[in-house]
């Protein structure tokens, strides 16, 4: 990663660094080797990142119970989000990593990218302090938190689509992992889900299988919704040209 390129990632961010050290070390992959990695930075990060969005949260729903907060939480923690805001920031076009990793498309895996997004919190407030790394999640996550409102505290997707094929006796849905790229360590699953033995089939990704069952299950969802809305306009279409045929007659 040149050094020269870094002015344009911070101009990115909105925060210049004292210490360019520590923005190096944030962008910099286990799998690089003879340099520090962003693994410590990123254990810092995540807990930072976790304690402000929860304050966030706190503060914005004060009639919210902690398990409609900790839902919440769980939404804009959740590694698809962090994954997001790096890729808002391009954040992997700034990685330092192996050559292995880089073949294999680590640059855009979204359990990399949002170590990375956590990685550059932590060395943020190792830059200069809680207060301003506070200030840059908090603008970071800006439009997310306005977006927000308690009926996101819902059940998640799988529970939701086991209910909606159970109210309608339609067998339950199979998950199969169908794909795994990555490191042991640092792995991506693709599960497929199906329904009405196979007519349905949806995908989804995660870091781990059950976020990606989760995905697929959303997906599902979305599939079913429109399926049976297809349904209802074809229904009330065949009634509406009986309707004509008979005025007809």
């Amino acid at each position: 990663m040149p050094t020269d390129t870094l002015p344009r990632l911070m101009r990115r961010l909105g925060y210049e660094f004292n210490d360019l050290k520590l923005l190096k070390m944030a962008l910099t992959h286990r799998s690089f080797s003879g340099q520090s990695n962003y693994e410590r930075l990123e254990f810092l990060g995540d807990s930072i990142v976790n304690f402000v969005v929860a304050d966030a949260l706190y503060h914005q729903f004060p009639g919210a119970t902690e398990g409609q907060l900790s839902r919440l939480r769980a939404k804009l923690v959740q590694g698809k989000t962090l994954a997001e805001i790096s890729r808002e920031f391009e954040l992997g076009d700034y990685l330092s990593m192996g050559s292995g990793e880089l073949k294999s498309g680590g640059f855009r895996r979204d359990s990399i990218l949002a170590d990375v997004f956590e990685a550059i919190v932590g060395a943020i407030y190792e830059d200069s302090g809680f207060d301003h790394c506070r200030e840059k999640i908090l603008h970071w996550y800006h439009s997310r938190l306005e977006k927000l409102s308690l009926d996101d505290t819902g059940k998640d997707p799988k529970s939701v689509l086991q209910e909606f094929l159970q109210g309608r006796k339609i067998p339950l849905p199979e998950y199969k992992v169908v794909g795994i790229v990555g490191l042991a360590h640092d792995q991506t699953f693709t599960v497929a889900c199906s329904v009405k033995d196979g007519e349905l089939i949806s995908q989804g990704q995660g870091e781990s299988r059950r976020k990606a069952e989760q995905m697929a299950a959303g997906d599902m969802m979305v599939n079913l919704k429109e399926q049976l809305s297809r349904e209802k306009e074809s229904v009330k279409q065949t009634s509406e040209d009986g309707g004509v045929n008979k005025n007809d007659r």
